[in-house]
């Protein structure tokens, strides 16, 4: 099954600071700050939900054709993506901009100062629909080009295609009346509890209400898990105990991608959402969105360790490259 993952792609740029941010602030001049901060180097990583997601999906043996606008300094990124098994032809290239780039310095008491530089992200990525099959494909709109996001869901929808609908990050940017009518446009809702509230709050809509518009909403809730309701039930899905867990950030683009994989193998949506938690687990240990590491022997014994056996094939497995096979 193809799988069409939009979104954005981004470098995080890490810096350490070993003082305090509050020791170089005067209460009296916060009116005209003018502060610089030595840091102990820079660490690159590769980031953005679209590059995020289909990681996930690299290691679940799935080639996603991404769907976003990376700068002139993309030869690194594409690379890696390259590195990952994943293709760089539908990523659109543009010329006189910078990748999208977050610039973070924490201090000694991991207190954050994050400049954000959207970069290509503010062009839209440009889908050629030709050789799309709708029942043969999948997409998810995740957070990026806000273009993207708002035309994304209808074409979708007219072609016939599966579509989950993640707003996350760009929520503020939307009214209303416009969220309300792209939600309605795809298939399934995804975004965490603090997201869902801004949802139901722009949109005026209960989550009953939503659930008349999309199949299925699926909300992550940090240490709380995944709850994934649907018109006919409500299943919460605890999170997989991680003792090692050093770093939330990009557990729920991994989420995703395990989500994703679990539909494109057939699996009840709650089986479907217990992959995406598996995958969360494993990112979490590490620092960075791309930095951690499963192979599917690894994944499968963690999924069937903490929630079963599939319920509907409870014998299939999933081979190393990432294919569903019954006994």
């Amino acid at each position: 099954m193809e799988i069409l993952v939009s979104g954005s792609l981004a470098y995080d740029r890490i810096m350490d600071y070993s003082g305090r941010f509050a020791d170089h602030l005067m209460p009296d001049q916060l009116h005209n700050i003018n502060v610089s901060f030595m840091v102990n180097g820079l660490t690159e990583k590769f980031g953005g939900t679209a590059g995020n997601i289909a990681y996930a999906l690299s290691l679940l043996g799935e080639h996603p054709r991404i769907l976003a606008a990376i700068g002139h300094d993309h030869q690194s990124y594409f690379r890696w993506l390259e590195q990952c098994g994943l293709g760089t032809g539908t990523i659109k290239v543009i010329d006189e901009e910078f990748t999208a780039s977050a610039f973070i310095t924490t201090d000694a008491d991991d207190n954050q100062i994050t400049q954000f530089n959207p970069g290509a992200m503010m062009h839209p990525s440009g889908l050629d629909t030709a050789g799309v099959k709708p029942n043969d494909c999948i997409a998810i709109v995740a957070p990026g080009n806000l273009q993207d996001m708002a035309e994304y869901p209808p074409l979708y929808q007219k072609l016939g295609v599966y579509c989950i609908f993640d707003p996350g990050q760009s929520l503020p940017a939307w009214d209303g009346e416009d969220l309300t009518r792209t939600i309605a446009q795809a298939d399934m809702l995804i975004s965490n509890e603090y997201e869902l509230e801004m949802i139901t709050s722009k949109t005026g809509l209960t989550i009953d209400q939503l659930l008349t518009r999309v199949q299925a909403v699926i909300t992550t809730k940090g240490a709380g898990g995944t709850e994934v309701l649907t018109a006919n039930e409500a299943t919460r899905i605890p999170v997989v105990p991680t003792e090692n867990a050093v770093d939330p950030t990009g557990a729920g683009d991994a989420f995703r991608g395990g989500l994703i994989k679990g539909i494109v193998l057939g699996y009840p949506l709650v089986r479907a959402a217990q992959m995406g938690t598996v995958c969360a687990h494993y990112v979490v240990q590490q620092h960075g969105t791309q930095e951690y590491n499963f192979n599917l022997q690894e994944f499968t014994a963690k999924l069937e360790e903490h929630f079963g056996l599939p319920p509907v094939h409870s014998h299939d497995h999933i081979d190393e490259h990432g294919h569903q096979h019954g006994h």
